[in-house]
């Protein structure tokens, strides 16, 4: 449901909660246990973000998240306000359609735990537990033993440690049994959710969910003995001594039992959390390109291959997603493979130029000036857009089969960020799967970076992406003047520590000491001159899967503006200085 963004704005999206509510709380399958489920509630007038707890068809406590998250692809506070009342309930007036099933008229709303007849259980909702002011420290000083967060925590290439180590000092810190569960999958925009949902005790991890599975529904599992807790916690003097002035917090009383009879039930033994390597992370975009797929009910995807790493890239992340499915689902379907020439289409294109202009624009390497070199590129690079949603369109048709392909992009974050891409070419297809992903995580052997869309020199390639300190540099054309590992420090310079020209001028001196001054400036000049001349560029982007902090992402993520004064006069000015 983080996904909704403006739905959220629509009284139908509050009903259809309750709806779904209802169906929860009168299930079978959740009788006789604690349920605890995220939902919008508008109470007085105002939405907020909450967690609705009920156990066998009653209600027991809605709790509203206190500290939203506005930061990154989070946009919260657009929909939702922060609960502030700090311990305090109010009366919250059920709607009738729950009404009926847990007979009851009005509920407890605010900031407040579940006490059982052995435990005390609090919930914390996703960016509390990242906060400063985690709202697990608190209720943990007034005795709760349990706390559950429902997050929705998408994923970035190497973030689950965050998570992870996170959990595991908040409750090593203070003692406790933190039970996380995270969304799984896409919700209908650029990030996708990928699990991890863990269960830790004291510290220790007992539990762990998978980061990256198809399956709809996955459950974890701990058992865990609350006299751990208790002796953990007793033992931490400092936790004593604060506990003691702590503020108390509402309880809200239940006649009910977490723990058994089974005094010789084994307690789930403490574990180190495996982590996958950021390689296999690749599940993340076969997740979201498998759910998209789905969800929009097309036959397949299309790719248009060049060669190249990057579109061979995106082909592992469709064969890790083929993989992926038949592993869970044992469903599988045929690749085809087609060797398309589109000398007629370009030749057709540049016919209708050449009548109506009398001129014949040449290559580079026949003569040709640069502005004729980078309009012939263009043209190849927009034909094979063209042809490549042609040829998704009525390739089932062609074999007899009903439904479209999806097109898939292949340009990567740093081309978006440097601007090396033709506007309306094969950048542009329905989604991209490595359109959030930097050059220098895209590693395919040794293959040289190249667009291919010019014509060999020699036999050879004329045109490699970035300049190389190799044989290769006798014959490569400057077309970023950059070498990838370069410009993915710009990248990350430019939006994590949030650097302009002139502190990435004085980062960079020193990071780059075998530099002069004046190289260290000519190259972060050349850098900021070609991001102002194609930022514009970002605003037609295809949506792309989220993967990184760096992500140059126009629509959601990266807010910048798109036309700049590319000579920077006072920036430049000063580096100069």
């Amino acid at each position: 449901g983080y996904g909704c963004n403006d739905h959220f704005h629509e009284s139908d999206t509050f009903l259809h909660s309750w709806q779904v509510l209802a169906e929860l709380i009168h299930a079978p399958e959740c009788q006789d246990i604690i349920g605890d489920v995220g939902m919008p509630v508008m109470h007085k007038n105002v939405a907020y973000n909450c967690r609705v707890i009920f156990l066998n068809k009653k209600i027991l406590l809605i709790r509203p998240k206190m500290i939203l998250c506005d930061d990154f692809n989070y946009r919260e506070s657009r929909w939702f306000t922060a609960w502030k009342r700090v311990r305090e309930t109010e009366e919250f007036y059920l709607p009738l359609v729950i009404q009926d099933i847990t007979l009851q008229l009005k509920v407890p709303f605010g900031d407040a735990v579940i006490s059982t007849s052995d435990t005390c259980i609090g919930s914390e909702i996703c960016e509390e537990l990242w906060s400063i002011q985690s709202r697990h420290i608190d209720m943990a000083l007034d005795g709760v033993e349990i706390f559950t967060n429902g997050s929705g925590s998408y994923h970035e290439l190497r973030k689950a440690y965050v998570r992870v180590d996170l959990i595991k000092s908040g409750t090593m810190k203070c003692g406790g049994c933190y039970v996380f569960s995270n969304l799984m999958g896409c919700d209908g925009e650029r990030v996708c959710y990928d699990g991890c949902s863990v269960i830790a005790v004291n510290g220790q991890i007992v539990a762990q969910g998978p980061q990256f599975t198809l399956r709809n529904v996955t459950v974890n599992v701990a058992t865990i003995d609350l006299e751990d807790i208790r002796a953990y916690r007793n033992s931490i003097k400092g936790y004593c001594e604060q506990n003691s002035r702590a503020p108390v917090f509402p309880r809200m009383h239940v006649d009910y039992a977490l723990s058994g009879d089974d005094y010789f039930l084994p307690v789930s033994h403490p574990f180190e959390f495996k982590y996958i390597p950021a390689e296999e992370e690749i599940l993340g975009p076969a997740l979201w390109l498998w759910d998209y797929l789905r969800r929009s009910g097309h036959g397949g995807f299309f790719l248009p291959l060049s060669g190249g790493i990057d579109s061979s890239s995106v082909a592992c992340i469709v064969h890790s997603m083929c993989h992926l499915m038949y592993m869970c689902c044992r469903i599988y379907g045929v690749s085809n493979h087609l060797s398309i020439g589109i000398d007629a289409a370009v030749a057709g294109v540049l016919g209708v130029f050449i009548a109506a202009m009398k001129l014949v624009p040449k290559f580079k390497v026949h003569g040709g000036g640069l502005r004729e070199n980078l309009a012939l590129q263009n043209v190849q690079a927009r034909v094979r857009m063209v042809l490549a949603y042609l040829f998704a369109q009525l390739s089932l048709w062609a074999r007899g089969r009903p439904g479209g392909l999806l097109v898939l992009g292949t340009s990567n974050a740093d081309e978006g960020l440097r601007g090396n891409m033709t506007k309306h070419d094969c950048s542009s297809a329905d989604l991209n799967p490595i359109g959030g992903i930097s050059k220098t995580d895209l590693r395919i052997y040794s293959a040289p970076p190249t667009a291919e869309l010019e014509p060999l020199k020699d036999g050879k390639l004329a045109q490699i992406d970035e300049v190389r300190q190799t044989k290769l540099s006798s014959i490569a054309q400057e077309d970023l003047g950059m070498t990838y590992d370069e410009l993915s420090v710009y990248g990350k310079l430019r939006k994590q520590p949030g650097c302009g020209p002139y502190s990435m001028f004085i980062k960079l001196l020193h990071t780059w000491n075998w530099l002069t001054p004046e190289q260290v400036a000519d190259k972060v000049k050349h850098f900021f001159r070609c991001y102002a001349m194609n930022r514009h560029k970002m605003t037609t982007l295809t949506p792309s899967y989220h993967a990184g902090m760096y992500s140059p992402d126009d629509n959601r993520f990266d807010h910048r503006q798109f036309l700049y004064n590319v000579s920077w006069p006072w920036q430049f000015k000063c580096i100069d200085t």
